[in-house]
């Protein structure tokens, strides 16, 4: 008896230890970060469903044929707080589980995102119990002492009842896929932060706001001062560096930026890291309860700040931004990444540069449904090596942000990238990684690459030659639609190029270091059948421009090889 209670033990603790070592995970390789899913880098080409495309299954069960249709690897779903706890302590995974089935049938990946005591700023997500009892589920407070529909984060009650109901649901998830491990990943709770205040002004917290700064965060501060943001390093110097004291002798009093330099500048920041503070620990203490019960990587979105909204307030005060990152990783260390929502898109690079800062793995989980955005995935996994992608409203349901489901150019640049996905992640956190873009105002572009140089520009919608001048060249208007560019160096005179959606043209030749004259030796399209890989050789006409011609509305691979002469 005790050697079958041995073996049993035995075999238990094995399997404990096997699952734990193929969970889904962040990885370093090359220096950049990874996401490994079934023991191999995984690109994430996703998308998000509307808020409350998951609220029934019937809505659910052609989508997802649809999805994998349009070449998604992974859906991006909610599950909210409300419909799995309607009545206090009792649970219904229903719609959790009808999610997952609907997903695995499909072959797709699912990214949950919990939308429990939060959901852009406010608990609109909450059960009805929660709702109804602000006695016992306080709500933050603005200047003035007006109540706002935001569970305070000192709250006990709230976060002991958020992280019980979060814990059941990943204990759940546990039980019914880690197996399959359709669920990959998780979101906690949904672009945090107070709006109409730059910080809590509750009676609870303002005592915490002019009590002194924990100093689990200054420990942080002191251990980690060489790599912090250079904002907040800024603003802790300026005030000497101190070990201890309330938040404004620590950080300064905070006041409204008056000048143009908002990117660089803080409005009334030493309230946003008082807040970044407080949200962070309440869902750090959450993600840890649920990995307890599931470890699977779990991260926070942040609403960024943007031109016209560069006061905290405007957005979230305290989410998760580049700003107070490392206050983020000092309070929440379980939260493993933080991701961006973009739909400033003219800040696109901006935003993709910030929340790469510190090594933190770029993960783009919501932005714009429309050309630009199909062409903006070919340039974040190209110039930002970002690990997933996903426009909003994918299913094209909902009021805002709905994505035309006439528009197939995120079915082709999904089915490129799907077929470059092992290139891609063998050379990320390289230089031999990179990604153009023309956006709708733009002509040309390029990027030096050791000998050579890479080269976008437009090319015409007619696409038909015309006789000027004695010389022949491209009649019709230029297609102005935007424009994304994968380029990977093989070698040093050989480059993978994909992209397309507007019509441009690509060519490779000498850098500015490169003063020799510079041809082809090979111009190879590449396409894919069933997965396997063909190559058809270019040259005559199909070349005479110079290189690589992409129409308006395709996207298509080339193997470029030059020479010197």
């Amino acid at each position: 008896m005790k050697k079958i209670l041995y073996i049993l033990t035995l075999s238990i603790a094995t399997n404990l230890l096997a699952q734990k070592q193929i969970l889904p995970r962040l990885e370093k390789i090359n220096g950049k970060t990874n996401f490994i899913v079934n023991g191999k880098p995984f690109l994430m080409l996703s998308g998000e469903l509307h808020n409350s495309s998951a609220g029934s299954a019937h809505y659910m069960r052609p989508i997802w044929k649809q999805l994998k249709n349009n070449n998604l690897n992974t859906v991006i779903a909610p599950v909210s707080w409300e419909l799995i706890e309607p009545v206090e302590g009792k649970f219904d995974f229903t719609l959790v589980d009808s999610m997952i089935v609907g997903a695995r049938k499909e072959k797709l990946k699912l990214v949950v995102l919990w939308f429990g005591t939060w959901k852009n700023a406010k608990s609109t997500y909450v059960p009805e119990w929660i709702k109804r009892n602000t006695a016992k589920y306080p709500l933050m407070e603005s200047q003035g002492g007006r109540s706002l529909n935001t569970l305070s984060t000192f709250s006990e009650n709230s976060l002991t009842a958020d992280a019980k109901a979060f814990s059941a649901l990943m204990n759940h998830i546990k039980k019914v896929d880690s197996k399959e491990q359709t669920v990959i990943m998780m979101q906690v709770q949904n672009e945090v932060g107070i709006l109409g205040s730059p910080r809590d002004y509750s009676q609870t917290a303002t005592k915490a706001f002019e009590g002194q700064v924990p100093q689990e965060l200054m420990a942080y501060l002191a251990k980690n001062k060489s790599s912090l943001y250079p904002g907040l390093l800024k603003v802790w110097e300026a005030n000497g560096s101190k070990m201890n004291g309330t938040w404004e002798e620590v950080f300064g009093k905070g006041e409204k930026y008056k000048g143009e330099d908002w990117k660089n500048n803080y409005s009334f920041y030493t309230e946003e890291i008082f807040m970044a503070w407080n949200l962070a620990k309440y869902i750090g203490k959450i993600a840890q309860k649920g990995k307890e019960q599931y470890a699977l990587p779990m991260f926070a979105n942040g609403w960024i700040k943007q031109p016209k909204s560069t006061n905290p307030g405007r957005y979230p005060s305290g989410g998760p931004l580049p700003q107070v990152l490392d206050i983020w990783r000092a309070a929440a260390p379980a939260i493993d990444l933080i991701a961006a929502d973009i739909y400033a898109v003219e800040e696109f690079d901006w935003v993709c540069k910030e929340f790469s800062l510190s090594q933190n793995p770029l993960f783009i989980p919501e932005t714009t449904p429309d050309l630009g955005g199909s062409a903006r995935a070919l340039y974040a996994f190209g110039k930002y090596h970002a690990i997933g992608y996903a426009p909003f409203g994918i299913d094209g349901n909902g009021l805002f942000n709905t994505a035309d489901l006439k528009d197939v150019s995120l079915k082709k640049v999904y089915d490129c990238l799907k077929n470059i996905s092992s290139e891609i992640s063998k050379y990320r956190g390289t230089a031999n990684l990179t990604g153009l873009y023309l956006g709708e105002g733009d002509t040309d572009t390029s990027v030096e690459m050791g000998d050579f140089a890479v080269y976008m520009s437009r090319f015409s919608s007619a696409g038909l030659f015309k006789k000027t001048g004695g010389r022949f060249g491209i009649a019709g208007e230029e297609d102005r639609s935007p424009a994304g560019l994968v380029v990977i160096k093989l070698n040093k005179d050989e480059f993978l190029v994909a992209g397309g959606v507007g019509g441009i043209q690509v060519t490779v030749s000498g850098s500015k270091t490169n003063t020799a004259f510079s041809d082809y030796i090979s111009v190879d399209e590449i396409t894919f059948e069933k997965g396997k890989m063909r190559s058809h050789s270019l040259n005559g006409d199909e070349t005479a421009l110079g290189g690589a011609i992409i129409k308006p509305g395709e996207v298509k691979i080339f193997k470029i090889k030059v020479y010197n002469y």
